[in-house]
């Protein structure tokens, strides 16, 4: 069916607004990405009926639907060559007890500024936040910098509302159940990390009562979620915020382990590429680590000195000041470009590995080996304290050959030290095809099970967790 004629026959069904022109078209093409993959129609639903009304008639004519939110990710998730929902209009807030229930279109940052009225907090907090919406941080598992004390998306959600295969509204955990059986060894395949959104999260399923768990990290592969409630936090009284330089990034992985035992909120990783965008003095190049307490501040001020090997150049509990660092690191991937020029690019292949934290040297050491190999430079930032480095290796035009052999070599030895080769991005266009690799074929026949159970017609993003080929050079902008 052409885009015109899907175009037509879906404005007569849905109450909102249906594009097909070719500008619309080109600019639902890209995402934040490396990728560009052009959709047939747009569909801006103005509610859920309107979103039960598609999906219908996409599954009675074989129409892939992909979901998409601020179009923030880094994998080309949100990208799909049928049918893209964008989800805006959902955008409700409402903050309860405990927890704040959001549309899947709502803003990170319009949730942050309601729920800073009244003194609470999510606990997720991706860089992109002021612009990335509460649906894509569940299709992702996004986590951010805090997750290390207050978990990611998956840690956080309550409760989810689905529109299934055939158009039915559900809320999870109560409105369905798995009839895949889950092998207790398929768990055991998970890698020992705190932050994981390769492949289906079957490893947090405890009970029933967990079903909805298995949405987190899922990139609207399994039903389009409409919103969903996420736990809340009280907002810290103080916060200590404390730079600390090292010499190396080998010296700095070797130190995280031992910051990380006093109970930190965030240990973050800059290198000397980004770090000298922070204008902080210091007489030596190096790499930074952003250490945050949020309790116990004159303690972990004490502890910090007495454990850490690094130099301390900042310990402020100046809002005003955290916030502007804070800035810096969250800009970390707009410093990232302005590091190359104009003949070079930094694919999004290899940019969120996840290890477990004493892992991080040997992480670095891989890195190092296949800097040396093609000749490439790397800029390396992200969470340490979680074992989450994102990667951005520095390539010629010329070279796009390479990219896969690097993104095979590195994936490889990723799980060969215990890691996971996506830590809160997802697999999208960039990674998909690996997730086989990450975790054999018997598990990955599970994800395949899971996937026919919750979309047997396969309309639900496509090539996407389950890929039955390549997309990690196919559709490169």
């Amino acid at each position: 069916m052409d885009s015109a004629n899907l175009g037509k026959k879906l404005s007569k069904i849905v109450q909102g607004i249906v594009l097909w022109d070719n500008d619309s078209r080109n600019f639902y093409s890209v995402d934040a990405s490396a990728y560009r993959l052009r959709p047939s129609v747009i569909v801006i639903p103005k509610n859920e009926s309107d979103i039960s009304k598609i999906v219908q008639f996409a599954s009675k004519n074989h129409i892939p639907i992909t979901p998409r939110g601020a179009g923030t990710g880094l994998v080309g998730g949100a990208l799909g060559s049928g049918i893209i929902l964008d989800m805006k209009n959902l955008d409700s807030i409402k903050v309860s007890s405990g927890y704040v229930q959001a549309g899947a279109g709502a803003l990170m940052g319009q949730v942050d500024s309601v729920l800073e009225k009244n003194l609470r907090f999510l606990g997720p907090n991706p860089s992109s936040g002021a612009y990335c919406t509460i649906g894509g941080m569940i299709a992702s598992n996004a986590s951010g910098s805090r997750s290390l004390k207050y978990g990611g998306t998956i840690d956080n959600l309550i409760q989810v509302r689905l529109v299934t295969y055939s158009g039915k509204i559900l809320t999870l955990p109560d409105g369905i159940k798995i009839k895949s059986k889950i092998p207790g060894f398929a768990k055991k395949r998970f890698p020992q990390v705190t932050k994981n959104s390769c492949g289906y999260r079957i490893d947090t399923i405890k009970t029933d009562k967990d079903i909805h768990k298995i949405l987190a990290g899922s990139e609207g592969t399994l039903g389009i979620i409409t919103s969903a409630k996420l736990k809340t936090y009280p907002i810290p009284r103080q916060v200590l915020l404390c730079i600390l330089h090292y010499k190396t990034i080998m010296d700095a992985a070797r130190d995280v382990p031992i910051l990380v035992n006093l109970k930190p909120s965030a240990v973050e990783l800059v290198d000397s590429n980004i770090a000298r965008h922070m204008k902080i003095k210091t007489t030596k190049t190096g790499c930074f680590l952003l250490v945050e307490f949020d309790d116990n501040i004159n303690d972990n001020k004490n502890k910090l000195r007495k454990f850490s090997s690094g130099k301390i150049l900042t310990m402020t509990s100046d809002k005003n000041q955290i916030q502007k660092l804070w800035g810096f690191r969250n800009s970390a991937l707009s410093y990232s470009f302005k590091s190359i020029s104009g003949d070079k690019i930094m694919p999004s292949l290899v940019e969120d590995a996840t290890v477990p934290v004493r892992r991080l040297p040997l992480l670095l050491k891989l890195l190092e080996i296949i800097s040396k190999k093609y000749h490439i430079k790397m800029i390396i930032y992200g969470h340490a304290g979680n074992g989450n480095l994102h990667v951005r290796p520095i390539l010629s035009k010329k070279n796009l050959p390479v990219v896969k052999k690097i993104a095979n070599e590195f994936f490889t030895g990723v799980i060969g030290i215990g890691g996971s080769i996506t830590g809160e991005h997802g697999d999208g266009l960039a990674r998909s095809e690996f997730v086989r690799m990450q975790y054999g074929d018997q598990v990955y026949s599970v994800f395949k099970k899971i996937k026919k159970e919750f979309d047997p017609k396969n309309i639900f993003n496509p090539g996407k967790v389950i890929s039955k080929g390549s997309t990690v050079t196919r559709n490169l902008k």
